[in-house]
């Protein structure tokens, strides 16, 4: 991370500024977010492969909520607040369901997110009929400061995702719940025989997976004021490489947040850096985090 930087800034100066870096951290809050969740789940040994569709149809569902309310309770604050508490319970209701069919219906998480991934943009390409549905005027004007507003300076995104953070990590490291997860992800086998109750707890893992897709769609939706088809494409790729670039094991058992962190901040560097220099097209950016994603795994391969 040390080395990119001074390389982007020897090739674009314009890479340190406070304004840059600023830019880089928001935008890395969204992935961020879903990452700190995703850590949780890979360390049970789970996986999830459908937090960008995911997070389209939340926007997509709390859009539509916000503009049906709008003529009722007018386009103020409660009207907003209804939307994120909305997109929070989805977010925990879909991380119930997802671990509801990995644990009792006993089928891979692979295949049961893999599954959803389609549904859940499915759905959002009905709704919107292959379109954008897009946020009133006048809520997405009161909305807009959850992604331009600023406290102390600090975009509130950055502020969002540092809590996040901070959150993931005292839960991982210091509590029970986060010492079970570890143990079933290192070996679910002996965690049954040590009394833990495994199905709670992974259910929990997605649970806590969603309400981050959630807080991370909070944040997005004012960005744009829409959400179509295409929304989050690809986040799922980014999360996936934050956690593993980060130091969390692909077979369970052992991770970090801090690691996903600056797994995650990387991942969005490389983005900024191929956007603020021509070394390659800034549309090979996937491509690139693609291949990050192989080395790590290749270099990971035996760990346990």
């Amino acid at each position: 991370m040390i080395l990119l930087c001074i390389l982007a800034t020897l090739l674009n100066p314009a890479f340190i500024s406070l304004d840059n870096v600023f830019n880089v951290l928001t935008r890395t809050a969204f992935t961020g977010i879903i990452a700190v969740g995703m850590t949780f789940v890979i360390i049970s040994g789970g996986i999830d492969l459908s937090v960008g569709s995911m997070a389209a149809l939340i926007a997509g569902v709390m859009i539509l909520v916000m503009n049906a309310l709008e003529p009722r309770l007018g386009g103020g604050t409660f009207t907003v607040l209804v939307g994120m508490l909305l997109a929070v319970g989805l977010g925990a209701i879909f991380g119930v369901l997802h671990g509801l069919i990995i644990t009792k219906g006993q089928i891979e998480p692979f295949i049961v997110t893999l599954g959803t991934l389609g549904i859940f943009r499915s759905f959002l390409t009905y709704l919107s009929q292959g379109g954008a549905i897009t946020l009133q005027q006048d809520l997405s004007d009161r909305y807009s400061p959850v992604y331009y507003g600023a406290f102390l300076g600090v975009p509130i995104p950055i502020w969002v995702f540092l809590a996040v953070a901070l959150i993931g990590g005292l839960v991982l490291n210091r509590t029970r719940f986060g010492r079970y997860v570890q143990a079933i992800g290192s070996n679910e086998q002996v965690a049954r025989y040590a009394a833990i109750r495994v199905d709670r707890i992974k259910i929990l893992t997605y649970v806590i997976l969603g309400i981050c897709v959630a807080l991370a769609t909070i944040l997005y939706v004012p960005r744009l004021g829409s959400a179509t088809p295409s929304t989050g494409l690809l986040w799922e790729l980014e999360t996936i490489a934050a956690v593993i670039i980060g130091g969390t094991s692909l077979r369970g058992g052992s991770g970090r947040i801090t690691g996903t962190v600056v797994g995650a901040i990387l991942l969005s560097t490389i983005g900024n850096v191929l956007n603020l220099t021509s070394i390659i097209s800034v549309y090979l950016n996937a491509a690139v985090q693609g291949i990050v994603i192989i080395i790590v795994a290749f270099l990971q391969r035996g760990r346990r």
